[in-house]
């Protein structure tokens, strides 16, 4: 039986289908995708007319007329959808670079976080610790970006496994790329761990190589980068390290667009035909692995200055309290000497209870110590100047409420506050006097006092020469007042002359926080409050 073609003019819900109808539709098929030669292919291009096939006089072409009207919607339809795609990337662009930036400045809210991405050195449970901050939600943005239909701005793996590696080094940035790299090995992207375990190794080789500090000062702002490498090479050819990681970064992403469009559904990446919007999609990845390095690094600067900032004023803390030890000393020992003569069996219980005090002194204790153990102190140094100026004319009257001495207070904060009493106050005097210890609550602070009934403080009129050394041991304790506590300690001093003065402390019951190595606080605070009032 010879196949002869039907007429297309009949409808095929007629019932007469021969096998003619199935050869013409075939034929009408060729031409809709274009493979009926160029008079009758429908061009793609939006800016190209498009020739319908029943106007060229083709015998077959009544069937495929409605093709072509469907081809040609399809045309519009994939223009349409190409320029969603590129608003979308656009999108997904300006939210990745918010999603580094808000996760980096998550990230270092955290002490812990911060201790372990600036030390040093950390040995592995450390470093694994460092590596959950980053993984774990890292590795759920790109499970979202699997799960939610055109999220694809929660997925920053290559960026992250960048930073990783020039922070931490190849291998554990190739072990972060393995973890990365799971969900989308479960949705059939095979290529993500292959091509995130070759940038794990490129950057934590270039991590190595480079020194440390260029990492960290490397900049988001590729434009200022650009420029400033042009402006030196101009003057000076040399190479610049930040340029060749600007470089490094972009060339992996190129990497990662030609692979994921060379294999589509087998590696995630933002491709586009569009080659400007190609451009930012490069650059983005540079910019979003500086953000994160530009607001840690800024970050380390300050707690670097924070640190040196604590150990000048540990300098000045040292300097003060061996400021205070030889001028207790010289007057201890002027105190002796004035005995050694006429009372030498009295001399020679002073030497002995000074070298209790001096053990004490040397022996190595923190910044602060309890009130107690400042009594205690102060108590051998009250029996010295007993023995020196007599029982019937130096009194010593202690007001202490209990509550008070397991509180913290500086270490030798009363002895200088005692001797100066003594000295300026009670010693003018014939008849001697008596000094008053107290110390009770105040609210949320304690207060510790020091008063004697002397002479008080005279005020010298202006032609009066200050004798050299005077005072010294009051401004000391003002000073690393300020030191310790800031505004938050109170120190005032209230003289009446002729009836005594009253030398008054107010402390925070709530101890700052400070280092526990030398029980220095580590906050840097404004100067201390005082006032003077006679």
């Amino acid at each position: 039986m010879a196949l002869e073609a039907q007429n297309s003019e009949v409808s095929p819900a007629s019932g007469e289908v021969g096998v003619g109808y199935f050869y013409n539709s075939f034929k009408a098929h060729r031409l809709f995708y274009g493979l009926g030669g160029d008079a009758y292919s429908v061009d793609s291009h939006p800016g190209r007319k498009n020739k319908d096939p029943a106007s060229v006089g083709h015998p077959d072409m009544a069937s495929a007329h409605w093709m072509f009207k469907i081809r040609t919607r399809c045309t519009s339809a994939r223009y349409i959808e190409c320029v969603v795609d590129q608003k979308l990337i656009l999108i997904t662009l300006m939210v990745k670079l918010g999603v580094a930036a808000s996760v980096s400045s998550a990230l270092a809210r955290s002490r812990v976080f911060q201790r372990l991405l600036f030390a040093e050195r950390r040995n592995g449970r450390q470093t694994v610790g460092l590596l959950i901050f980053f993984l774990a939600p890292l590795t759920l943005g790109v499970w979202v970006r699997i799960t939610v239909p055109n999220f694809y701005a929660a997925d920053i793996s290559f960026e992250t496994v960048t930073l990783l590696g020039l922070l931490l080094g190849p291998a554990w940035a190739m072990l972060s790329a393995l973890v990365l790299a799971f969900p989308a090995m479960l949705k059939h992207e095979y290529l993500s761990a292959p091509f995130l375990l070759a940038v794990g190794l490129i950057s934590g080789i270039f991590g190595v190589w480079v020194e440390r500090e260029e990492v960290w000062s490397f900049t988001p702002f590729v434009d200022l980068s650009i420029y400033r490498w042009v402006r030196r090479n101009l003057r000076q050819p040399k190479f610049d390290r930040q340029i060749a990681l600007l470089m490094l970064i972009a060339g992996m992403e190129i990497a990662r667009d030609w692979i994921a469009g060379r294999y589509p559904h087998r590696l995630f990446g933002l491709y586009t035909d569009a080659w400007w919007l190609r451009i930012l999609v490069w650059l983005c990845a540079p910019m979003v692995v500086g953000i994160c390095l530009k607001m840690w690094n800024a970050l380390r600067i300050e707690l670097k200055l924070e640190e040196q900032k604590r150990l000048v004023l540990e300098a000045r803390l040292d300097a003060l309290q061996r400021q205070i030890n030889p001028h207790f000393l010289f007057n201890t020992l002027n105190s002796i000497a004035s005995l050694v003569r006429f009372r030498p069996d009295l001399a020679r219980e002073m030497i002995v209870k000074l070298a209790n005090l001096l053990r004490a002194l040397l022996k190595d204790h923190g910044t602060y110590v309890l009130l107690r153990e400042e009594l205690s102190f102060t108590d051998d140094y009250l029996d010295i100047e007993v023995v020196r100026f007599g029982a019937e004319k130096l009194r010593v009257v202690k007001e202490l409420d209990e509550r008070t001495l397991d509180f913290l207070v500086p270490s030798i904060l009363l002895q200088p506050l005692i001797e100066n009493s003594i000295k300026h106050g009670l010693e003018p005097r014939l008849h001697g006097g008596t000094i008053t210890i107290r110390s009770r609550m105040q609210g949320d602070s304690f207060v510790v006092e020091v008063e004697d009934d002397g002479v008080g403080i005279v005020l010298k009129p202006p032609s009066a020469l200050e004798r050299q050394g005077a005072g010294i041991g009051m401004k000391n304790v003002r000073e690393r007042l300020e030191v310790l506590y800031g505004n938050r300690a109170r120190f005032t001093v209230v003289s009446r002359p002729g009836r005594g003065t009253l030398v008054a402390i107010e402390l925070p019951a709530e101890m700052p926080d400070f280092n526990g190595q030398n029980g220095t606080e580590s906050r840097i605070q404004a100067p201390a409050r005082a006032s003077s009032d006679s």
